[in-house]
């Protein structure tokens, strides 16, 4: 059924009211509400800017707009070859700065730390031979056996304080330092005892002296020899740093040569210019950087090898022979001293296979020596040392036949004596390598020496000429970016 509309008194139609919401009273939409065809709805709710980006965003985006003009490039590439040059003579500067300290070491530290080892043990094996030649002169021993024994102790203890001055206690050096300072007064100790025996004729005092002996060949002499090893090996090590080629500073300069390369042809294609100062002389300075560096690290490496082989080898060939032959003629002598009382596990006399042996090791040590001489004056000596060898190995033989025989005076006659004995040879066998040694200790520093020279002021020259092919550059492309002002 139908209803009527709803209305006031009457019956008259009520049109609703729109409210401030632009609702009608019943709830209705009111003309331009949201859901009438084509009227605008409210506003919508607040909304918060876009969140700015980082720093490095922004920059990005500016460096972005930048190069895409021909100006904006211009800078990036200028920048760009400024610290190309930058990092090539900063990088040139620290490595050459590196290895020159390396050179110094090698010239003024390591190498003298182990012709000081080296010292040490010659001086320490010289003693002991002094002391047995002493010993078998008698109750009196020579003033000059004296006076040898007491500079080599002396020399031994001198040089066993600089070492420790330069060598840290914890390290292996120090340690055998230590041990060298531990043991030597025990040793004089016995050799004190030893003469003191001997001058009243006691036997005792031959078993003093193999005792003192026993002590020198089994603590002294290897801790030296481990002291001098461990120096040489410490030298060696600042060779190879000084010679080690500085692959990172030679490969930035390719590439910063090759950056100003690239730089310069494209100018010359936008522009049809042959030259850009600014960037001409960058690359000149930068050349000037990459060649001074090649051939002052190949002129120095080739001076420091030098040195090396046929100096620093030379000497520690010439060292070891010479400790050979002192420990061959404290054997010699020891021989005498003990009149077989001491013998090997075979039944042979100990002094006597230990003198075979060394003498053996000093014959292979002379011809090693022999070979890396390079000239006369270092050849010379070795071969006057080889031929006295051969002098002492026959009169030895000799000696040892006379005193095989009981003839006990005569053979040491033959040993100790002032005519024809195996003293004399010996003698000339270590002047001989006196002589060797100084003259190779020479040859190493001449081309040691050249060798750091070689790299002198190249740290400082490729520092300041970096800075100017910088300069250089950002000149030559400020040139280029005045043109579109």
């Amino acid at each position: 059924m139908a209803h009527p509309p709803m209305g006031g008194p009457g019956g008259t139609a009520v049109v609703p009211t729109p409210t401030a919401s632009g609702a009608s009273a019943s709830g209705a939409p009111a003309s331009g509400a949201p859901g009438t065809s084509g009227a605008p709805g409210p506003l919508a709710p607040h909304q918060p800017p876009p969140a700015r980006g980082s720093a490095w965003s922004e920059g990005m985006d500016r460096l972005r707009a930048a190069a895409t003009t021909e100006p904006g490039r211009l800078r990036v590439i200028g920048a760009v070859l400024a610290a190309l040059v930058i990092a090539f003579g900063a990088v040139t500067a620290w490595q050459v700065a590196d290895r020159k300290s390396a050179a110094d070491d090698v010239v003024t530290r390591s190498q003298p730390l182990s012709a000081d080892a080296a010292s040490i043990y010659r001086s320490l094996a010289d003693a002991d031979t002094a002391a047995a030649s002493g010993f078998l002169a008698g109750a009196q021993e020579p003033p000059l056996v004296i006076k040898q024994y007491n500079d080599d102790i002396a020399e031994a203890s001198r040089l066993l304080v600089k070492a420790a001055a330069n060598t840290s206690s914890t390290s292996t050096s120090g340690q055998q330092i230590a041990r060298l300072n531990q043991q030597l007064p025990a040793y004089t100790g016995l050799i004190e005892r030893a003469r003191a025996n001997n001058r009243q004729g006691l036997p005792l005092g031959g078993a003093y002296l193999r005792y003192a002996n026993e002590r020198m060949t089994t603590q002294l002499l290897p801790a030296a020899k481990k002291l001098y090893d461990e120096e040489t090996d410490r030298l060696y090590r600042d060779y190879d740093d000084a010679t080690a080629w500085p692959y990172v500073a030679l490969g930035l300069g390719v590439l910063a040569l090759g950056g100003l390369g690239w730089a310069q042809l494209r100018n010359y294609r936008r522009t049809n210019r042959v030259f850009n100062h600014g960037l001409l002389g960058a690359s000149a300075a930068s050349l000037a950087v990459l060649l001074w560096l090649v051939v002052g690290h190949t002129l120095a490496s080739s001076g420091l090898n030098d040195s090396k082989t046929y100096g620093q080898e030379s000497l520690k060939v010439l060292s070891d022979a010479r400790i050979s032959s002192l420990q061959a003629r404290a054997n010699e002598n020891l021989t005498l001293v003990s009149r077989g009382a001491v013998t090997t596990t075979s039944g042979d006399d100990k002094y006597e296979a230990d003198y075979t042996s060394g003498m053996a090791d000093l014959e292979k040590q002379l011809a090693k020596a022999g070979e890396l001489a390079d000239d006369d004056g270092g050849k010379g000596p070795v071969q006057k040392a080889a031929d006295s060898v051969k002098a002492w190995k026959t009169q030895h033989k000799d000696a040892r036949a006379t005193d095989n025989q009981g003839d006990y005076d005569a053979a040491l006659e033959k040993v100790i004596g002032a005519s024809g004995s195996t003293g004399q040879s010996f003698a000339k066998v270590d002047q001989a390598l006196a002589t060797a040694l100084a003259w190779e200790q020479r040859e190493f520093t001449e081309a040691a020496e050249d060798g750091r020279g070689a790299l002198s002021g190249l740290a400082i020259g490729a520092a300041v000429l970096a800075v100017l092919a910088a300069a250089a550059a950002l000149l030559g492309i400020g040139r280029r970016l005045s043109e579109f002002r």
